[in-house]
């Protein structure tokens, strides 16, 4: 048998990153796959596998530590009837599986910041929450995630004694110890103070199936809750005449899908997009942690809002300044492709300054999306159609299309957000401008 040195994989853009849980120790017998430790950036949770099947012999690092890709952590004796090959990339399979995809899909989880103080239950709320701290009461590796949902255990109850408020499975052992003891445990429990829901049985009025919320649905409601708390959100509605910019999409379509290339109108609206948060910085910033400073980002990397079959994801297409319309259509078909599969690594996730949602090509007339936190904005596309509009001697057909903004209204009044969309829609309505 043969000795393996096992090394940190591709763990994307972080230079390094924190050791939070050790799962495996001398002795220990692991199979291909199996999570030997977890690792934690300041924005998420990844569990790292193990490549071969054996017997952990060594582990050189320990809770607290930092590591980088290519660091050298454990050894692992290889048995016989396994064929040692080679730590790949934290990655998901290819087979899109969800559950195996949790371990290595990031997990978001809120930046290390000073925890804001626990209302008592049953008290009032006397500070507001902070977003960033949200969720905290719920901060747990993959593995613990797991464990609880295996045992039915909500983690939104459990109190974390790991690192950083970190819920172990220590945690969750111990309140299914108390719940069979009879120990008090009340849903009511929120980290907001905001009564809770009434729970109702809904049998009584007839027949019920219940269904259990997938994966990337319960992670992205938690965070949609957290911006709806905690981000003062207004929206402005307008509409914008894209008679012109559609028609060259059409007259460009034969030469786009010659090139293997699907021209929609959402990169002509991502360049519109960019060239109205250059005009505007504010769209293409984000507020400090203590509120008090707003940080304007000199790059534009937009998340698009895809609807997959495990729930809505958002990945960032980056630099889309520097780039023409057949690359960011490239982008979109490869990243689209990606979330569709489950393939979305962190990097693909990571670094949106603002983001575009789109259901033009679903339907409805107009709605209100929730601004996409630490980000200050976000764009809703509905579905364009043809209308009559009137050119001073008769009415004519144009296409309109009804499009929204929301905004954190602590960082853009009123008057800058009608600008923006006003300056949206001109740029939309003569593709032209855009090179000026």
């Amino acid at each position: 048998m043969a000795t393996q040195q096992i090394n940190i994989p591709d763990i994307g853009d972080f230079d390094s990153v924190e050791v939070i849980e050790v799962l495996v120790s001398e002795g220990d017998v692991v199979a291909v796959d199996d999570s030997l430790l977890t690792l934690e950036s300041d924005k998420a949770t990844m569990e790292i596998p193990s490549p071969v099947a054996g017997t952990v012999t060594k582990v050189v690092v320990s809770v607290g530590d930092r590591v980088a890709e290519g660091d050298y952590v454990l050894d692992i004796e290889v048995s016989s009837e396994a064929t040692p090959t080679e730590a790949q990339p934290a990655q998901p399979s290819e087979k899109g599986n969800a559950e195996k995809a949790s371990e290595v899909v990031m997990t978001p989880v809120p930046p290390t910041s000073p925890e804001p103080s626990k209302p008592v239950l049953g008290s009032s709320v006397t500070e507001p929450v902070n977003v960033q701290t949200m969720g905290a009461v719920s901060h747990a590796s993959p593995s613990v995630r797991a464990f609880a949902r295996k045992l039915g255990v909500d983690l939104t109850l459990v109190s974390g004694s790991g690192p950083k408020g970190r819920v172990l499975q220590t945690d969750v052992e111990a309140l299914i110890k108390s719940v069979m003891q009879g120990g008090a445990t009340s849903s009511s429990a929120t980290s907001t103070g905001i009564p809770p829901v009434p729970a109702i049985d809904f049998s009584q009025f007839g027949e019920t199936t219940t269904e259990e919320l997938g994966r990337i649905k319960k992670i992205s409601g938690k965070f949609l809750h957290a911006s709806w708390l905690n981000v003062p959100h207004v929206t402005q509605f307008d509409e914008c005449d894209i008679t012109e910019m559609d028609q060259f999409r059409k007259d460009q379509k034969a030469v786009a899908e010659k090139q293997g290339i699907k021209l929609t109108p959402l990169v002509f609206v991502m360049k519109a997009v960019v060239k109205a948060l250059q005009d505007f910085p504010a769209f293409n910033a984000s507020l400090s942690a203590d509120g008090q400073s707003i940080i304007k980002k000199g790059y534009y990397n937009i998340g698009i809002a895809v609807d997959t079959p495990n729930g809505l994801m958002v990945p960032v297409v980056k630099g889309v300044d520097q780039k023409g319309i057949y690359d960011l259509s490239r982008d979109l078909m490869e990243i689209s492709a990606k979330a569709r599969e489950g393939k979305l690594s962190v990097a693909d996730m990571s670094g949106g300054s603002f983001t575009i949602s789109s259901l033009g090509g679903i339907g409805g007339t107009q709605f209100t999306p929730i601004v996409n936190a630490p980000e200050v904005a976000i764009m809703g596309l509905s579905k364009a159609k043809m209308q009559p509009v009137w050119n001073g001697t008769e009415f004519v057909p144009r296409l309109i299309m009804p499009f929204s903004v929301s905004y954190d209204h602590r960082a853009i009044d009123g008057a800058e957000g009608v600008r923006f969309t006003t300056t949206v829609g001109r740029y939309l309505s003569d593709l032209r401008q855009l090179i000026l």
